[in-house]
């Protein structure tokens, strides 16, 4: 009985600490700064011609 009381409390201790860090790791959904990202057109950078397969 006492192994599994500890058992409890230790997965208990577990969810507690999952929860804490997930509050506090900084990770939010937050938009994107489009000031930061950097002007690159994809198809500036295409080259034109033909391909044959």
């Amino acid at each position: 009985m006492v192994i599994i009381i500890l058992l409890a409390a230790l997965a208990l201790a577990g969810v507690v600490a999952t929860l804490v860090e997930l509050r506090r790791d900084g990770f939010r959904a937050v938009a994107t700064d489009w000031t930061r990202v950097a002007e690159c057109d994809s198809l500036s950078d295409a080259e034109t011609s033909l391909i044959y397969r």
